[in-house]
């Protein structure tokens, strides 16, 4: 059955319990989350941490009962220079509190070896709490494609390390359908979902990657074909940050709805209704 979510930079910002309440809304099961308010924040919603407030997690996991709504990814687990991964091991038992599935990480740390070594640690403290790491590769990151992101997985060879793909960070580090055809499919833990186009529309790909994508189909990432070789049974997570139109007034739902239409239209031609389980909505 399709498991939709909508992550966390696709909502610049919203307080938890209202950002539950929006996934809810549009028909979603998951959302991602970090621990405190993202940095940009153009609606001046309150700041808020999940690390600091005890109150705001069992406000935000009764919001989550009754909503039927999960954390599926857990964010900000990133590996730098100076920090050791032994210091998260207090938001990994926040995230555990939540209820979250897995936790994500990229690395900013320019020593790959360190950077793997460091996956290695960071699995291993996710197992403990009985979650799954994935690694997200990013262009002009440490992981930066697909074969740096498997020399990974076989280095740290545990069953709860796998990868979460960005369809955007997929397509422009230079891999498509035939290579995530040529993998078994159980590397692969979570999906990002955004359209772009094969050119870089900003002097910067990190601008871009964190504030102007597309909705699925408006794109030239050949979603279709990619999603069609993507294990279907994994979170599908919208991942479409819309600064323009945030700074244009456009709320959440106005900017998301279309979002999850389109990632729907695009999971239900790519794997029919029948296989995904996909339950017709009004969005």
């Amino acid at each position: 059955m399709l498991r939709l979510g909508i992550e966390n930079i696709s909502v610049f910002g919203l307080p938890p319990v209202e950002f539950v309440s929006l996934a809810a809304d549009l028909g979603c099961q998951h959302i991602s989350t970090g621990l405190t308010s993202f940095g940009y924040n153009p609606h001046n919603y309150p700041v808020f941490s999940l690390r600091d407030d005890a109150s705001l997690r069992r406000e935000m996991i009764a919001a989550m009962a009754d909503r039927g709504i999960s954390i599926s990814l857990g964010e900000g687990l990133t590996i730098r220079e100076d920090i050791n991964v032994a210091n998260y091991s207090g938001d990994l038992d926040i995230f555990s509190e939540l209820g979250v599935e897995r936790v994500n990480t990229v690395s900013m740390d320019t020593d790959q070896g360190r950077s793997f070594d460091e996956f290695a640690v960071l699995a291993q403290m996710a197992a403990e709490r009985n979650m799954e790491l994935t690694l997200e590769l990013v262009p002009g990151f440490t992981v930066a494609d697909l074969p740096t992101a498997l020399s990974a997985l076989a280095h740290v060879d545990r069953p709860n390390f796998r990868i979460l793909i960005d369809t955007m960070h997929l397509v422009r580090s230079g891999s498509g359908p035939s290579d995530i055809a040529a993998l078994d499919p159980n590397l692969i833990g979570y999906v990002q979902l955004c359209d772009a186009p094969l050119k870089p529309r900003f002097e910067s790909y990190f601008e871009e990657s964190m504030f102007e994508r597309m909705v699925p189909g408006e794109g030239e990432l050949g979603l279709r074909e990619l999603v069609a070789v993507l294990p279907v049974d994994r979170v599908y997570s919208v991942e479409i940050p819309l600064r323009s139109e945030a700074e244009a007034g456009l709320g959440p739902r106005e900017r998301l709805e279309k979002c999850v239409l389109g990632a729907r239209r695009l999971l239900t031609d790519a794997h029919g209704e029948a296989s995904t389980g996909i339950v017709k909505s009004k969005y």
